[in-house]
């Protein structure tokens, strides 16, 4: 049988040939401290899984022309890691970035290759579609993922992170349809999210909303949490607020919450995500 070692990782060769053939490779849990340079030859490859290995460093995956998926989740990847996804070259079709469990939102003085302290995190992929950076120890949303450049993508996930705040500048985003933001430390969503017409989805849950029956909400001094221009201005259908201090009473008082409701009428319990909705009747509320 042959194999490539690499560190501690043995490699198949006929797994390796069978890449070259279908444009897909999976190297999960492999113990990889560097991706193998073999994997960069493979031209046509499509698709590719390095999570829950070691890298602190992606190498040149521009070199993989058409890769269009890439997952390296559970990894040690730092703030510039990414930075070899895009080439000054050739134009990337990477359309799915599954970077989640990383460590690209951390200061990390120390590491082996430098010290990446006070780093930013690299320009993305304009042809990303689908862009998941959870549990990256993200305190502000790094100002890459609100770039005007990515006019494609539909869905991103920024779930357990420790975001207090989303910026203005997610309005760049205007083919989002899916915006997951669960387990951070929000309060409030800014009118910027009320600004993305192709919006369906919202998840919100175990953030740190609050609301009471008597409150009296002004646009300059007291805005409400949730601005008007989300169930207003946007396609919105399914609010998850699940896990947050607030009751459904309280949410259903909320400007334009009733244009919501509207939509939600013409919306029957399953839709075009292939499946049962969620019950959004209350939004995860009681």
């Amino acid at each position: 049988m042959n194999l490539f070692y690499f560190g501690s990782l043995c490699v198949n060769l006929q797994k390796l040939e069978k890449a070259a053939k279908t444009g897909v490779l999976s190297l999960r849990e492999h113990k990889l401290d560097d991706i193998p340079e073999t994997v960069y030859e493979i031209s046509n490859l499509t698709t590719l899984d390095v999570s829950r290995n070691n890298l602190q460093r992606l190498g040149p995956i521009y070199k993989l022309h058409k890769l269009k998926s890439l997952q390296c989740d559970e990894n040690k990847l730092t703030s510039d890691s990414l930075s070899t996804l895009v080439s000054n070259t050739t134009s990337s079709k990477l359309q799915s970035l599954s970077a989640g469990g990383n460590l690209l939102g951390k200061e990390l003085p120390n590491l082996s290759d430098g010290d990446h302290k006070g780093k930013t995190m690299a320009a993305l992929p304009a042809s990303l579609k689908h862009l998941v950076l959870t549990s990256n120890h993200f305190s502000s949303v790094p100002p890459q993922v609100c770039s005007p450049s990515l006019t494609l993508l539909e869905k991103l996930d920024l779930s357990h992170n420790h975001l207090a705040a989303i910026p203005t500048t997610i309005s760049n985003l205007k083919n989002l349809h899916e915006l997951v933001l669960d387990y951070n430390l929000l309060v409030s969503i800014p009118n910027g999210v009320g600004s993305l017409p192709k919006l369906k989805v919202l998840s919100l849950k175990y953030n740190c909303f609050t609301t009471t029956k008597t409150t009296v909400y002004d646009d300059v001094k007291n805005p409400q949490p949730l601005p008007r221009s989300l169930f207003e201005e946007t396609l919105l259908i399914d609010l998850n607020l699940h896990g947050n201090k607030m009751t459904f009473t309280a949410l259903s008082n909320f400007d334009g919450f009733d244009k919501f409701l509207e939509r939600r009428k013409h919306i029957k319990s399953k839709d075009i995500y292939g499946g049962a909705l969620t019950n959004l009747d209350v939004c995860g509320l009681d």
